[in-house]
């Protein structure tokens, strides 16, 4: 079963840059569709973007434009390049995996998930 290790989180001014990746054991990446979530205090977790097996990409509305998803199945890793940070970032971001058919934005379909990654954008 694959395992998911996210990191890159931190504090930035708005406006600032970062990049998270999530890492993944197993030797069955490649089958997965991959996502980030987030989810701020008192919110429910939210979908920001995801990568299908077949790297085709989709984007909340919220973060299109700034944020780019992307994965190397050779390393086993998912990233998400988050740049113009808002302060209205500021969440827990989580990488998640799904082997159905069609890529989802609902975290349900997700079935593994990995512990998340703090995000904090100063204004």
């Amino acid at each position: 079963q694959v395992q998911l290790v996210e990191s890159g989180g931190g504090l930035v001014q708005a406006g600032d840059s970062l990049r998270l990746s999530c890492a993944a054991s197993g030797r069955t990446f490649r089958i997965y569709h991959m996502a980030w979530f987030r989810q701020a205090p008192g919110k429910e977790r939210e979908f920001a973007a995801s990568i299908s097996r077949s790297d085709i990409t989709n984007y909340a509305d919220s973060v299109k434009g700034r944020f780019t998803i992307s994965r190397n199945n050779a390393k086993n890793t998912v990233y998400l390049q988050m740049n113009s940070l808002k302060p209205e970032d500021t969440a827990v971001y989580y990488c998640a995996a799904d082997a159905g058919v069609r890529m989802s934005t609902t975290p349900d379909r997700y079935d593994l998930w990995g512990q998340g990654t703090q995000v904090t954008v100063s204004s």
